[in-house]
């Protein structure tokens, strides 16, 4: 290789990437392109930044300077790229072009803002650089609504709620968490969170947004209006493929790839949040860290086929955190769940009574991983 690795992306999976290629070779030319900074932080800690009174800046660990001289990259932070000549192997920017023979799609997603008038009065919190563009807003917000209660709306409910602001969440769905798990598995959760005082609307549609002299008139459907400081999206994230189109390479949800992480372009490949695995979609840390070993052997010669084991997903609420893990999206499960002071024990079985799916809550975490065992391969 002489034109080297180029990887386009600088968060977790991109620098795990890095990692992994360094581990097995100190010298293949690295070169990371990224529109941000290309700090490091820990992104699951944007769900606790606001009850800590955190800046943006307190979340940094490695600046771009330090991880470029540890790793031995060349880095080109705040640099956007607007073209990809898959033919020639060349990345462009708008004043420079980087040569390359393998090529990785980090690119991440970004948060689905539902289309509604006011629309531009949301603000998005998916990374270190929207945080901190949304940081005096949130600081100074006493009423905040969040849109959507899936996994981060529930998550940045609770630390909102335990910054001391009144926090409202609206979802069309019955229930929070209804894309993880049954209202009755999430059921514990969502006390939690009405005993802290947020104000759950459930099975309710957002209409519009308008900015008033006092606040955001936030206008729902059967005629109900709340005011508030500030807005949050919270609607789930889309990869982010436009970088995969000007490459001509096969996209679904995410940029489609096989179980070496190639896409359908053999010099291409994609990780983390723009990645589509078997058909899914997967932005959590372990699937993630798993990928990115697999790809690091395959853009040295080796060859790494990714095997996703069962996976537990964390839900960070930390008045009642949650781990669940198995397809705890399934309608056709037959639930027994078990509650104490000490916390939550659901399982989700099928006819043949076999499990397949579970979620633990606080004390109970610990059973967790002897759980996963017992889950079908």
């Amino acid at each position: 290789m002489n034109n080297g690795i180029v990887i386009i992306g600088s968060g977790f999976a991109a620098r795990q990437l890095v990692k992994n290629i360094r581990k097995q070779d100190a010298a293949v030319p690295l070169t990371l392109i990224a529109a941000d900074s290309i700090d490091e932080y820990n992104k699951p800690d944007l769900s606790h930044v606001v009850s800590r009174g955190q800046t943006a800046a307190d979340l940094t660990l490695q600046t771009a300077g330090e991880f470029a001289e540890q790793y031995n990259l060349n880095l080109f932070p705040q640099t956007w790229v607007s073209d990809i000549d898959a033919q020639a192997k060349v990345v462009k920017s708008q004043d420079r072009e980087w040569r390359y023979d393998k090529l990785v799609l980090a690119t991440g997603a970004s948060t689905i803002v539902p289309p509604v008038p006011g629309k531009e009065l949301m603000l998005t919190l998916n990374s270190q650089q929207e945080f901190g563009a949304a940081q005096s807003t949130l600081r100074d917000a006493q009423r905040v609504l969040i849109i959507g209660g899936g996994l981060i709306g529930s998550e940045l409910a609770m630390d909102f709620s335990r910054a001391g602001k009144a926090v409202t969440v609206v979802d069309n769905s019955a229930c929070i968490l209804a894309s993880l798990m049954p209202p009755e598995v999430s059921s514990r959760l969502q006390h939690r969170l009405t005993d802290m005082g947020v104000h759950l609307l459930l099975k309710t549609q957002l209409q519009s947004l308008e900015q008033t002299t006092t606040g955001i008139v936030a206008k729902f459907d059967r005629h109900r209006q709340v005011e508030v400081d500030a807005v949050v999206a919270a609607t789930g994230l889309r990869p982010e493929t436009a970088l995969a189109r000007h490459a001509g390479v096969e996209i679904n949800r995410g940029v489609k790839v096989n179980s070496a992480m190639q896409t359908s372009n053999p010099d291409i490949y994609a990780l983390g949040d723009c990645a589509e695995i078997n058909g899914a979609v997967l932005p959590f840390l372990q699937p993630i860290l798993l990928s990115a070993m697999c790809l690091a052997k395959n853009l040295l010669g080796q060859n790494g086929e990714l095997k996703l084991p069962h996976m537990l997903v964390k839900v960070k609420t930390p008045d009642l955190p949650l781990h669940l893990a198995g397809e705890t999206r399934r309608q056709d499960l037959d639930w027994t769940i078990a509650t104490s002071a000490q916390g939550m024990l659901a399982q989700g079985y099928d006819d043949n009574q076999q499990l397949r799916a579970f979620v633990v809550s606080e004390e109970r975490m610990k059973e967790a991983f002897s759980l996963l065992k017992l889950l079908p391969n």
